[in-house]
C-alpha cells in the first residue's frame, strides 16, 4: 500500500505534538515536514522531548507540495490567514484542526472550491469519507453532541444547557495567572465566560 504523505504546519504546540506522535507511528502514513516559524531548524524533540531519540526530524520554515494531506495545527484564527496567504496545491486534502471552519458561518472561504466537511464520525462518517476539506470538531463539542446527538435525532430536545468541565490541556503553552497547577488543583473557575472565541461565530 502507498503510503500517504503528510505535512503540518504549526507543528510546535501541543495539538501538532499528538498528531505528529500518531503519524510517526502510523504504519500507512510518511510525514514528510513540520512546519514552524519560531522552531525552524530545530529537532523536533528540543520541543517534543517525548520524541528524543525516536527521530532526527527537524522543523521546517517553509511548506511543500509534494503532500497527500496538509494538517493545520496554528491557533484560532491564524487557519483561515494561512490559507489565504499561502499557495496550496489544489490536489492537497486540508484537515484544519483549529476552530476556523467548524461552523457553516464559516465557509465562506474554501480550499480549492470545495467546502470544508465537519469532521465529527459519528454525524459524517460517509462526507468525511469523501471530503476533500475537513474541519476538526473542538473537545467540548465533541463531548456535548456525542452526548446530545441521538436525542436530538429522535426530537427529544428542546433548549439545552451544558456544563463542561477540564483541567489544563486546553489552556494551551500560553501561560498566566490561572493557568497554573496550583490554581487550577481542587478549583472551578468560568473561562472566557461572554468572551469565548467561539461566540463571535454564532
Amino acid at each position: 500500500m502507498k503510503k500517504i504523505r503528510i505535512g503540518i504546519t504549526g507543528g510546535a504546540g501541543y495539538t501538532g505534538g499528538e498528531l505528529i506522535r500518531i503519524l510517526f507511528y502510523h504504519p500507512n502514513t510518511e510525514l514528510v515536514f513540520v512546519q514552524s516559524k519560531s522552531h525552524a531548524g530545530q529537532f523536533l524533540s528540543d520541543v517534543h522531548q517525548d520524541l528524543a531519540g525516536e527521530t532526527d526530524f527537524r522543523f521546517s520554515e517553509n511548506i511543500s507540495g509534494d503532500i497527500d494531506i496538509l494538517f493545520l495545527c496554528v491557533g484560532h484564527g491564524e487557519a483561515r490567514k494561512f490559507l489565504m496567504e499561502n499557495q496550496v496545491n489544489p490536489e492537497i486534502r486540508i484537515i484544519d484542526l483549529s476552530q476556523d471552519f467548524r461552523l457553516e458561518s464559516h465557509n465562506r472561504l474554501t480550499h480549492s472550491g470545495k467546502p470544508f466537511v465537519y469532521g465529527l464520525p459519528e454525524q459524517n462518517r460517509n462526507e468525511i469519507k469523501s471530503a476533500h476539506n475537513i474541519a476538526n470538531p473542538g473537545c467540548f463539542a465533541t463531548a456535548i453532541e456525542l452526548g446530545l446527538l441521538p436525542l436530538a435525532q429522535r426530537g427529544w430536545l428542546s433548549e439545552v444547557y451544558c456544563t463542561g468541565i477540564t483541567g489544563s490541556t486546553g489552556a494551551g503553552q500560553g501561560l498566566n495567572s490561572t493557568s497554573h497547577f496550583s490554581w487550577r488543583a481542587n478549583n472551578i473557575q468560568a473561562y472566557k465566560t461572554l468572551t469565548h472565541q467561539h461566540l463571535k461565530y454564532q
